[in-house]
């Protein structure tokens, strides 16, 4: 068929179309099918502001498509054009060593030649092992290249002064995510043991134990494995950090532990603190125990597969392929190893993440940015103190209270105050698995640094090059990383209006919790402590009720017939609700002449943040376990409680995004 009609047909059909009679016309016209109506800002906003994005983005297969997902890949593509930029042209000492780092993860030949020769020294020094007193020097001197085994230890909060970090000891060194696993009964569980059985013995081969040894081998590794498991205690008991505060004087590790040699441990990682954290001293009673009864050849057994088991993805492919086999499909549930390049990227951020951190911000932060963030957070901060004032459902000792902890609260853009060493073994790019090493020692080295008083607020639980903007309990203070000061959380090139409805939205939620039902177990001073009157308490649960109801009335989108879990969404559904109303009080405080396209702005730019696209496995796995709603009733729902939503798009009294005035919810407006 030609894909244009000729002159003379077209002007026929213009000339019949012209001639046709206007009965016949009319009727042509209402036989016709009228296309569906789209959606409206009034009867859907979300929709509405959305709909040239729903469009280009339909439902994927598996996993979700989102705003703040597409956020997170632009994030990453800009780290491996800083990896990139560091290779190719390196600026100073730091870009040198990350360049030389992703040069020698992408190549996969030097890699593959390279074999196992990075554990080398590693297993050579556990293959010196001779006796019993050998074995806890051994275990030390792998925490500090980052491969820890027996227990693990880390730097913490000090939950008895939040000025500190301790050092934790804990459970740990076992192959199997749960310890459970290793004496339930059950065929599934017993099933996997199964399994990882082999695996063990894939990687034991590859370590260099004899073919006719492996199956003895393994099972030390396992028995060894499940005595530990056995003096481990239950996952669901590991969640309350306070179950994991016991505090006990280093001074007396020596004597407790003595064969375990835990003040040597100390020693080996430089930590000199007066005190660190031993929750389940029962454990490392039994690890002392187990240095003294087990042979040293079970202990050399069993610290060559972890070191082996630890490495195993940045070395040659038969360990890789024995990695991924079970960690990969069986443990993760993943079809397809990841890139060369994605391993790569994985393993920089993993071992020398600060590293990546210090250039991104020098590369990807432009003041102005800096400056806009924290310009609208310091206003919306003020927004709330307003909202303090005026609430209704607090009262004046709880006010007060709150009052003193939002003028201690602290904004912290970019990046945080941090002392890093970043003096490191040069890496070179002939062995990526040996820059693994050096890195991850490195990063242990500066971890352990962490360890003793006055330095707590110098570090941030997340990264600067990680898209994170958060409320940290612990030290009263607002984090706004460098990664997530871009589209669609702060777009420079839009209205500033939207800068609110975004960004600003963005911090009015996390700042909320400074003094809402998560924030009131503690006080301005960081003491742990319910500062709540039991009346605010119970004005708080009227209020979440009431939006609760709303919420668990709405459908989730992809899932026929289920309705949000308004229980479980409930705190984030409140601070969704406190960030438009905040953020709005911000705006109008800040622009008060704002014309009606500003206004609309920053509607849309919340609307904006929420919109994605989940696979119906994807909703059904967050419909039981995630702590927010949908996309779309983040979006909606506040809105529906907001009259000034309503005002300015003129949304009627029999709109659905416009509830009744006795139905509104308000928590700070």
């Amino acid at each position: 068929m030609p894909k244009h009609k000729p002159l003379v047909l077209a002007l026929a059909a213009s000339l019949l179309l012209g001639l046709a009679a206007p009965d016949a016309d009319a009727q042509r016209r209402r036989a016709a099918p009228k296309a569906p109506a789209g959606p409206t800002a009034c009867g859907d906003f979300y929709a509405f502001a959305n709909k040239d994005w729903l469009v280009a983005n339909p439902v994927p297969a598996t996993g979700t498509v989102s705003a703040l997902g597409e956020l997170q890949a632009r994030v990453l593509e800009q780290q491996r054009e800083l990896l990139s930029t560091s290779m190719s042209a390196p600026q100073g000492n730091v870009q040198k060593l990350l360049g030389d780092f992703w040069a020698s993860g992408l190549d996969e030949a030097a890699v593959e030649a390279d074999g196992s020769r990075p554990i080398a020294p590693l297993l050579d020094r556990i293959n010196g092992i001779k006796r019993a007193k050998d074995v806890p020097p051994a275990i030390a001197a792998l925490h500090q290249v980052g491969i820890p085994v027996a227990f693990n230890f880390s730097a913490d909060l000090d939950l008895a002064d939040l000025e500190r970090h301790v050092g934790y000891f804990a459970q740990g060194g076992t192959g199997l995510p749960d310890p459970a696993y290793y004496t339930r009964e059950d065929a599934d569980a017993r099933a996997l043991l199964g399994r990882y059985n082999n695996y063990v013995q894939k990687i034991l081969a590859l370590t260099g134990t004899a073919e006719k040894d492996l199956a003895g081998e393994a099972q030390q590794v396992i028995d060894l494995e499940t005595r530990i498991a056995r003096a481990s205690r239950p996952i669901p008991t590991l969640r309350d950090p306070r179950q994991n505060h016991a505090l006990v004087a280093t001074d007396t590790l020596g004597k407790t532990y003595k064969r375990l040699q835990l003040d040597a441990f100390l020693a080996a990682q430089g930590v000199t603190d007066d005190s660190v954290s031993i929750a389940n001293p029962a454990l490392f009673t039994a690890l002392d125990d187990m240095v003294g009864s087990l042979k040293p050849a079970q202990w050399k057994t069993y610290l060559r597969f972890q070191v082996g088991n630890a490495m195993a993805p940045y070395l040659s492919k038969g360990f890789r392929d024995a990695e991924f086999d079970f960690r990969g499909r069986v443990l993760r549930g993943e079809t397809a190893q990841p890139s060369r390049e994605l391993l790569t990227l994985q393993a920089i951020n993993h071992a020398a993440g600060q590293m990546v951190a210090r250039e991104y911000v020098g590369r990807y932060l432009p003041d102005a940015s800096r400056s806009r963030a924290e310009a609208i957070a310091g206003e919306v901060r003020d927004a709330l103190v307003r909202g303090l004032a005026r609430n209704t459902w607090m009262d004046e000792a709880t006010r007060a209270e709150a009052g003193k902890k939002l003028a201690a609260l602290k904004i912290e853009v970019g990046a945080p105050r941090r002392d890093v060493d970043y003096t490191v073994q040069p890496m070179g790019r002939g062995s990526f698995g040996g820059n693994m090493l050096i890195a991850s020692t490195w990063h242990h080295r500066e971890e352990m640094k962490r360890i003793g008083r006055g330095n707590a607020e110098r570090r941030w639980n997340v990264q600067p090059h990680q898209p994170a903007l958060a409320y940290d309990a612990a030290h009263n203070r607002l984090v706004i990383s460098a990664a997530v000061l871009q589209p669609p959380v702060l777009d420079m090139s839009r209205d500033g209006a939207a800068h609110y409805g975004s960004l600003g939205a963005l911090i009015a939620h996390e700042l909320s919790h400074a003094i809402d039902g998560k924030g009131r177990m503690l006080d301005a001073s960081g003491t742990v402590r319910d500062w709540w009157t039991p009346g605010t308490a119970g004005a708080w649960s009227d209020r979440l009720n009431r939006l609760s109801a709303q919420y668990g009335s709405y459908d989730i989108p992809n899932l026929e017939g289920r309705k949000v879990n308004a229980t479980l969404t409930r705190d984030e559904n409140a601070a969704d609700l406190a960030a438009v109303e905040l953020a709005w009080d911000a705006l109008q405080q800040a622009q008060p002449a704002l014309e009606k396209d500003g206004r609309q702005a920053f509607y849309t730019a919340w609307a904006e943040l929420w919109r994605q696209q989940p696979s119906a496995a994807f909703a059904e796995q967050q419909a039981t376990s995630a702590s927010h709603a949908p996309g779309k009733w983040r979006a909606n729902g506040p809105l529906s409680n907001q009259p000034a939503f309503s005002e300015v798009f003129a949304c009627k009294a029999t709109d659905a995004m416009r509830r009744k005035d006795d139905d509104q919810v308000s928590l700070w407006r």
